[in-house]
């Protein structure tokens, strides 16, 4: 996710292919990028079904394309593309930056996300990694997308099962007393608790250790050295 523009040396021109249903943006953007020496506005289309005959006749180097279009919407019209045409950058220009749309568009296969409240030097950035094999991210969403990824990422670890160190002093008890034999009624005698705390610190204990059933419990404890066989 670069932000600044890498040297080409390929020697030619970077062929692009703008997709906007304003045709003031498409031919804003051609007139923009056409004005780079090493950047060529080879065709345009109007929405995302056009923009796929578009990009297998004239095979370009990038696809610069919005969202939110008629007919065949832009993260659609990016899976198509990418599924014809690995080899094609795309670089999404939009005024959505909502994860929803974010995710669509990267889970599709986009190069590159920039805004339209962008700087023309976002744009180019973007244009000229994508071009050179690399990623781009709107400095605006950069943020929201990596802390995405990493609450996605810890979201994604099992949980951690506690140990018996975890366990308050009452669940220790009647985890032993229940390993030992006791019945809920006799454990709750014998440490002067109600046979409804008792339950309690049971349910406790067995949901932290991922205990499922005495068995369960009594083989922990005998792993353990809690209690003996």
């Amino acid at each position: 996710m670069s932000s600044s523009a890498p040297t080409t040396t390929t020697g030619r021109s970077c062929r692009i292919i703008v997709v906007d249903d304003h045709t003031i943006m498409r031919d804003g953007l051609s007139a923009i990028l056409d004005s780079e020496p090493d950047l060529e506005i080879v065709g345009a289309a109007a929405d995302g079904k056009a923009a796929i005959t578009e990009v297998d006749r004239l095979v370009p180097d990038i696809v610069i394309i919005d969202l939110s279009m008629p007919r065949t919407d832009g993260a659609t019209a990016i899976a198509d593309i990418k599924r014809r045409h690995p080899d094609i950058g795309v670089v999404v220009l939009t005024f959505h930056k909502d994860d929803a749309h974010i995710h669509s568009a990267l889970l599709a296969g986009a190069d590159a996300y920039v805004l339209k409240g962008d700087g023309r030097d976002d744009l180019l950035s973007a244009i000229h990694n994508v071009w050179a094999g690399k990623r781009y991210l709107s400095p605006a969403i950069c943020d929201r997308v990596m802390s995405g990824y990493v609450r996605a990422a810890v979201e994604s670890q099992p949980a951690t099962t506690a140990t018996w160190e975890n366990l308050s002093k009452r669940e220790r008890q009647v985890l032993k007393l229940v390993a030992e034999g006791y019945k809920t009624r006799e454990i709750a005698d014998y440490l002067s608790l109600s046979v409804k705390t008792v339950e309690k610190h049971r349910s406790s204990m067995m949901r932290k250790l991922d205990l499922h059933g005495v068995s369960a419990i009594t083989t922990y404890a005998i792993e353990n050295g809690l209690v003996s066989h």
